[in-house]
Formats: C-alpha cells, structure tokens, sequence
C-alpha cells in the first residue's frame, strides 16, 4: 500500500509523508497523551474494517530529541479498533531492548496488550509474562512485522521469521471483535512506516 495520508485518520498523533531514501514514508509521532503509555495513539486506515487475516508492515523507529529515558522506541500495529478508538488489539516492539545487556529488560522487547484495560502495567502488576518476549531487533532499523489473526487468536512474527515471536490464544476483546488499522507509536518515539499490506480473510 503506498501511504497517502488522506486514507488515514490520526488518533492523538500527527502522520506526514516523507521521503527517506527516495522511498515515501508515512511519519507518525504522539501529538496528545504524551506521557501516558499504552493509550490509543496511532494513525488509522479510514476505511477499512479487519476481522481476521494478515497485517504486514515495515516498521523503523528513532528516539525524540526530548524522548525521556524510559523511551524505548515503541512502534507498532493496532487492529480491530473500533469506531470510537476506545477499544482495540495492539502488538509493538521496544527496540532499545533488543541488545540491553539487563536480562529484565531484554525479556521486554516485544508486547501484546488490549485497550482500555490490558494494557502493558496491568500484565506486569498481576505478575502476567506470557504477552512479553525477547527479540533480536533495534533502533533506526527496518523491522517487519506480521500478524495473523484468526478469531481469537493472535501470532505474530518478526523479520520474515517462520516461528512466532509471539503468540496469543485469547485476544481480550474476543473473537467477534472487528474494525480499523493503525499504526501505533508511544512516548518518545519518531515511528517510520512502510509497505503495509493488509489480507482479509473473511
């Protein structure tokens, strides 16, 4: 898909298009909700509604001028957000935390949470592990990232990898749950997409 930003509603973001490379690029930075995590910030397709199927992006992240030391670089996809933005899926990577050397961390390289209610504080406060893991990634790099969804059911994989870096057998909002597409970023980050490639399969 190439990114022309009139097919795209931002959510508490602001979304450019820029050339890296000669290649258009789709910008996207938090514009509100600045210092919370894990809200609804995110650019999203204007006209589409996923059920299940496959998301595939490009993603790359840098770090603000003004990121606070707590950034990460978070970036990543949102799914079946509803119409509101007050409900959806969302899986993202924290690339800084590819190549740490604290072990913690490194276990939190990327994340699976369900907003409003599950979101990343609420695993890690109910001592809940399995929506994190380690991964071999880092900043100012293309990433790819996929996901499969069926019903609920979520896997999603990393860099054209043919096992899972993730996966999720009870996606919180069920398996009825249906709407947008986005492009996720959260504190600190200066996300770049590209080649999105969404495939419904029903």
């Amino acid at each position: 898909m190439n990114f022309n930003h009139s097919e795209f509603i931002n959510v508490n973001t602001q979304a450019n298009t820029v050339d890296l490379k000669e290649e258009p690029i789709l910008r996207v930075i938090k514009a509100k909700k600045l210092a919370k995590p894990d809200e609804n910030t995110f650019t999203k397709l204007a006209n589409c509604n996923f059920h299940n199927g496959i998301i595939e992006v490009q993603v790359l992240s840098r770090l603000l001028p003004d990121a606070p030391d707590y950034a990460r670089g978070f970036i990543g996809i949102a799914f079946r957000i509803n119409k509101d933005n007050s409900a959806f899926e969302s899986f993202y990577i924290r690339p800084t935390n590819g190549h740490t050397k604290d072990p913690i961390r490194k276990r939190h390289a990327v994340q699976y949470f369900s907003y409003p209610h599950h979101t990343f504080k609420y695993f890690r406060d109910n001592k809940i592990t399995k929506y994190e893991n380690s991964a071999d990634i880092g900043l100012n790099q293309w990433i790819t990232i996929k996901a499969e969804i069926k019903d609920e059911t979520g896997k999603f994989y990393l860099n054209n990898n043919s096992n899972p870096i993730l996966k999720v057998s009870s996606l919180k909002h069920g398996s009825k749950a249906q709407g947008s597409v986005g492009l996720f970023v959260d504190i600190g980050t200066e996300g770049f997409f590209k080649n999105l490639k969404i495939i419904s399969t029903d």
